[in-house]
C-alpha cells in the first residue's frame, strides 16, 4: 500500500512550488556530494530511483557515470530526457516502479534514492524496496540515501499549527504541516496549495527512520554497516534537515 497520491504531490505543482528550492546550485551542489562518497568514476553504473525529473542523474551522467533513471511519473521522465539532451549528456530514463525494479541483479555500481524518495509505503513494502536495491547492487556497491532527520521533523513540532515549509510564487502559496507520529514512526503531511486562485488539500504520509532502525532495516536486507552524515557529508549530528546514509552491498569496502 502507498501512503501518498503520486499524481497530487509528485506533479506540476511539486516542480512549480520546489523551483526557488531546486535551483541549479543545490543540484550541483548534491551531486558532486554524491559523487564523493560513491567516489565515482567514469564508466561507473549508477541507479537513480526514483530519479524525478532527472536533476541528480543528468548531473551524474555529466561526470561520466552509465545513469539509469527509473521514476513512476512520466511527466518527470519527459523532463529529464529533454534535460540530458539540452546538456549533451546520456542516461537512459526509464517509466517504472521502485518496488518492481526492471532491472539485472548486480547490474550497478551505485544506487541513488535521494530527497527523501524512501519511505512512503507499509514498512514491509519498504523493506522489499531495500532489498531490491541490495540486488540490483553489484558486490563492493553503495546504496547512498538521502531523506529527511525524524529529529528535525519533531523538532518542527514544537510551534503547533505553524508550517514547516512554505512555498511562495507570486500570488500561489504552498503550505506544509507534518506532524510525526510516534506510535507509527511516521510523518503525517497536510499540504495546502493555493494556485490560480484554486485551493487543493493533499495528505502524505513518509516512514522516517531512526538511525538504529535505518540500520537494521538495512542489514536485514543484506547490506554492511552503513555510515550516517549530514547533507553535506559530515559525521550526523542530528542538527541539520537531512540525514544521508551510505550502505556498502557486503562487507568489502569500495576503493
Amino acid at each position: 500500500m502507498t501512503h501518498v497520491p503520486v499524481d497530487e504531490v509528485f506533479g506540476d505543482d511539486y516542480l512549480y512550488f520546489y523551483a526557488d528550492w531546486l535551483t541549479d546550485e543545490r543540484s550541483d551542489r548534491e551531486a558532486a556530494v554524491i559523487a564523493d562518497l560513491a567516489r565515482l568514476e567514469p564508466g561507473d553504473r549508477v541507479l537513480d530511483v526514483p530519479c524525478g525529473h532527472g536533476r541528480i542523474a543528468n548531473r551524474l551522467a555529466a561526470r561520466g557515470a552509465r545513469v539509469v533513471g527509473i521514476d513512476v511519473t512520466p511527466s518527470f521522465i519527459d523532463i529529464a530526457r529533454a534535460d540530458a539532451a539540452e546538456r549533451g549528456v546520456t542516461a537512459d530514463f526509464r517509466l517504472g516502479d521502485m518496488r518492481d525494479l526492471d532491472v539485472a541483479d548486480a547490474e550497478f555500481d551505485v544506487v541513488v534514492n535521494w530527497f527523501t524518495a524512501f519511505g512512503y509505503f507499509d514498512d514491509d513494502i519498504d523493506r522489499q524496496v531495500l532489498a531490491g536495491f541490495r540486488r540490483v547492487l553489484a558486490p563492493g556497491g553503495l546504496l547512498i540515501v538521502d531523506t529527511i532527520n525524524r529529529e528535525h521533523v519533531a523538532r518542527l513540532q514544537t510551534i503547533p499549527g505553524r508550517p514547516a515549509f512554505v512555498a511562495e510564487r507570486g500570488d500561489d502559496f504552498m503550505f506544509d504541516r507534518p506532524v510525526l507520529d510516534l506510535l507509527t514512526g511516521r510523518s503525517e503531511t497536510e499540504r495546502v496549495t493555493i494556485r490560480d486562485g484554486v485551493v487543493r488539500r493533499t495528505h502524505f504520509s513518509v516512514r522516517v527512520l531512526t538511525v538504529p532502525e535505518w540500520r537494521e532495516w538495512l542489514n536485514t536486507a543484506g547490506f554492511g554497516e552503513p555510515a550516517f552524515l549530514d547533507e553535506d557529508g559530515a559525521p550526523f549530528t542530528g542538527a541539520g534537515h537531512r540525514l544521508v546514509i551510505v550502505a556498502p552491498a557486503d562487507r568489502a569496502v569500495r576503493r
